[in-house]
Order: C-alpha cells, then structure tokens, then sequence
C-alpha cells in the first residue's frame, strides 16, 4: 500500500467548535481502546527501565488536549514516577481545561525551546501529517530540544488498518474524524520509514514497538549512555 498525503480537517481547522471538540473525543477514544494509550505506556517503561529515573520532564508537541499523558502521568505516580508534563499545540482551540500543565502555542518544526530542555519529546499521531522532508526537520528538532530521546506514537499504514477506519464510520461523532481516520491511514508511514527519519536525524540508537491496531511506538535516543 503506498502513501497517499491526505487532507485532515482536525489540521485545517475546518470545522465548528461542536465538530472539533467531538473529533478530539473520538481521538480520546481511540487511543484508549485501540493501543494509543498502551504504545505510549510501554516506551515510557522503557525509558524508565533503561534509565532508572524518577522524575521526567516531558514535552508532547502537536498535543491535542494532551490526554494520553494525562492519563499516563496518573498511572506512573502510583508506581513513584513523576512525569512533568508540557503541551505544545499550534491552535489554542485544541488546549481544554484537562490538567494544569503549561499550555504553549508554537511551530512543530520550529521548538521554541533551548538544546536539551526537556528529558524526552513526545508525541502522537503527529508524524504523519508531514511529508517526508519535513518528518525529517522535526525529528532534528525535537532531538536537539531533549535530552534522553524522543518518543513518537503513530498509526502504522495498512490496507486492513484502512479498511478498520471506514468499518468504524457510523460509531465516530464528528464529521472531522469521518474524514481524517481514513485519511490518517492513507498518509500514515511504516515502521521501517519512521526509522529511517530518524536516523537521517543523527539519533544515537533507535527502537521500535508495535502494539495492537497497527500502533507504533519509537523510541529515538539522544545519548549513547542512555
């Protein structure tokens, strides 16, 4: 199945208020039920396996309402981890009242952050909207920005995983995510392409997690020590 760039509505702030907020529920969902959460879940165990830490300062670029890490973020303070959360998204209208995270409005491809700011970058169901050039220029920039690695939580492109996305149709609340699920499919990458982003980014080490509902997970490090 090739990549086909699509246009998703939820980027183009083609909707109501109602329409938006419905989309971001739909994303809620999905990510709780088909493998956002758990693919987000198990690189942050790995990086805490890896690096023995307990305390992370993390930045979740094109964030959303920022709920996966909302979610995550009470799970690991009951097992002692902190996790200290920063949201980044290019429209204010996606930021709600969840959590009391610091909410920065800014450019992907362009962190307004200083080197090594933060422990990890992160984010999800970001990368495939950009092109291939521009996955590239993001993954420089969100490597320069952490400190330990960048976590990335994509869609894995799939002719099943397509026809998953216009099976779910009638279930979805917005006419947004009737639109962009199928459309995130079309464009969505493999693993074996996001890999290569990063490593044409200079990462140190690079490794991949697959999870049910063709979710990835990659873990891109900074360090060789981490």
């Amino acid at each position: 199945m090739q990549r086909r760039p699509s246009q998703e509505l939820l980027d183009s702030d083609l909707g109501t208020p109602k329409e938006v907020c419905d989309s971001l529920l739909d994303l809620r969902w999905f990510n709780r039920w088909f493998g956002g959460v758990a693919t987000v879940r198990g690189m942050i165990q790995s990086i805490v396996q890896r690096t023995d830490a307990t305390t992370l300062s993390v930045l979740e670029v094109a964030s959303g309402d920022g709920y996966i890490l909302k979610t995550l973020q009470q799970e690991f303070a009951a097992t002692g981890i902190d996790l200290r959360i920063t949201l980044l998204d290019r429209i204010l209208a996606h930021f709600t009242s969840i959590g009391s995270f610091p909410k920065i409005a800014g450019d992907a491809l362009r962190l307004p952050f200083a080197d090594s700011t933060f422990d990890l970058v992160s984010c999800s169901l970001f990368v495939h909207h950009l092109p291939p050039e521009q996955a590239v220029v993001f993954a420089k920039d969100a490597l320069r920005v952490a400190r330990r690695a960048v976590l990335v939580h994509d869609l894995i492109r799939n002719p099943f995983h397509l026809a998953l996305a216009y099976a779910g149709l009638p279930s979805y609340r917005s006419r947004i995510t009737r639109n962009d699920a199928p459309a995130s499919v079309r464009q969505a990458y493999t693993v074996k392409e996001m890999e290569n982003f990063f490593r044409e980014a200079a990462a140190t080490k690079i490794e991949t997690q697959q999870h049910y509902f063709y979710r990835m997970g990659v873990i891109a490090w900074k360090e060789q020590s981490a």
